[in-house]
């Protein structure tokens, strides 16, 4: 039970690895886990496509019989409820003969909820808990929000120019951001199920919402319309940002009536402020009404995660601080 210096390093790894599995892991969590032998990795895996295999599975089944006498890093606790697609990842880690189990988060699951670290423990083996919970969480906040809340995880995009303008009077936007910010905004269409867009930005823009990598086309999200009316071929309408349950996360692209709604709604969870080094004056700006009764409503909402220079572009990341 006691923790080890490098735990937290290799735990690092274990919830980077849960990246790769988002969000084609959905509805099942995306997972990551490492198996360490002597300060070496000897094993990995993450979530795979559909939820199946789970991490542990797949990097057992690259350990084979070296797992045995070893640690295992695991950025959620491992599943300890039978399912006739694959193994119990309690079992299988027991079977194996791990030694020691580092966990980053507990499984809010009841089907697991605490009941997998106390059957690892039955078995003798040495369980650590709580390493990194809180980047084990943000990695897989799609599900974990769908586990807590109920609904999906939203991300708000939001391309400006210095004066907070999404386009000129005349609606023209293309291009407000250069090519890599436009790249890095593709690579979040990766890490979505879905993406949506207004009926104006429809209108305006008949956009693609593809994912247009190298390599990565295949992870192009399905297109959402936010419209109290129909939607065209290939569209699913939406019509408001609370009907939204088909899937686990969404990025909202456009425009600032889509934006504005799922702002005024508290509906937002992160979000991505690219902006240009151009001014424009009298454009279209950000965002409409969002509600905001009082200033100082506005105050201790968003919390900085991150920020970088994308060419000549920057990159703000914000997180909504919610309680809890």
């Amino acid at each position: 039970m006691q923790r080890r210096p490098a735990d937290a390093d290799w735990m690092a790894v274990a919830i980077a690895l849960s990246r790769r599995g988002r969000p084609a892991a959905a509805p099942n969590p995306n997972v990551g886990c490492l198996i360490v032998k002597d300060e070496k990795v000897i094993a990995r895996g993450w979530t795979q496509a559909g939820g199946r295999p789970h991490a542990e599975a797949m990097a057992l089944a690259a350990a084979g019989n070296a797992a045995r006498g070893v640690t295992a890093y695991v950025s959620l606790e491992p599943c300890a409820h039978a399912s006739p697609r694959g193994p119990c990842c309690t079992d299988a880690l027991i079977t194996a003969g791990i030694a020691r189990v580092v966990v980053a988060a507990q499984d809010p699951d009841p089907r697991t909820n605490g009941q997998g670290i106390a059957r690892l423990r039955d078995a003798g083996i040495d369980v650590v808990e709580g390493v990194l919970p809180a980047a084990a969480r943000a990695a897989m906040a799609p599900w974990w929000t769908r586990q807590a809340e109920r609904r999906p995880f939203v991300t708000l995009k939001l391309a400006t120019s210095l004066d907070g303008c999404i386009a000129r009077a005349d609606g023209s936007s293309r291009w407000i951001t250069g090519d890599r910010a436009r790249a890095h905004g593709h690579l979040e269409r990766t890490q979505h199920q879905a993406i949506l867009v207004g009926r104006g930005t429809l209108a305006a823009d008949d956009p693609q919402l593809d994912v247009r990598l190298s390599g990565l086309e295949a992870r192009s999200p399905k297109r959402l319309l936010l419209t109290r009316g129909s939607a065209p071929p290939g569209w699913t309408a939406v019509g408001s940002p609370e009907s939204i349950d088909s899937v686990d996360s969404v990025l909202v692209e456009g425009g600032a009536g889509a934006a504005s709604a799922f702002l005024a709604d508290d509906r937002v969870d992160r979000l991505l402020l690219y902006r240009a080094p151009i001014l424009i004056g009298g454009g279209k700006p950000a965002l409409g009404d969002i509600g905001l009764a009082d200033l100082a409503d506005a105050h201790g909402r968003w919390r900085l995660t991150d920020s970088r220079l994308l060419g000549s572009d920057r990159l703000d990341v914000y997180e909504r601080v919610r309680e809890g």
